[in-house]
């Protein structure tokens, strides 16, 4: 795989760079880094800057860290909301079996209730013949 190069400023001085990563991202880490470390030596003229660099290197660690930190509490959350949708959908199957259950039921009571209401009628009728007689 070819290196690419790039020259980057950083705080007034070019250096020049070869990695694996497009010249694009490469230039990308180099504003970064030129941002991070002028604002140290804005804020704190009488630096060097070797001084103004691990400065500048602490603070791009802390970035970092903190960036980390927060990667974690996001994958913990998107665990916990797996965990809670895998907990939704067992809850939503056993509803629909309870659905599907009540729904069998209130169909067996349907039946049952015509049936019934037919043998009244018939008894009805048969006790009207009878007081007819």
């Amino acid at each position: 795989m070819n290196k690419n190069r790039v020259v980057l400023r950083i705080a007034g001085m070019d250096y020049a760079i070869r990695g694996l990563e497009p010249e694009e991202y490469m230039h990308k880490l180099g504003i970064y880094v030129d941002k991070k470390m002028t604002e140290i030596m804005k804020n704190n003229v009488k630096l060097s800057t070797n001084m103004a660099a691990v400065l500048t290197a602490l603070n791009v660690a802390d970035d970092y860290a903190k960036a980390q930190e927060n990667i974690e509490r996001l994958m913990n959350d998107i665990n916990g909301l797996k965990e809670e949708i895998q907990r939704i959908k067992a809850e939503n199957e056993r509803m629909r079996k309870e659905n599907s259950d009540l729904a069998s039921l209130n169909n067996n009571l349907q039946l049952k209730l015509v049936k019934t209401e037919t043998e009244l009628r018939e008894a009805r009728n048969s006790l009207e013949k009878l007081t007819k007689t």
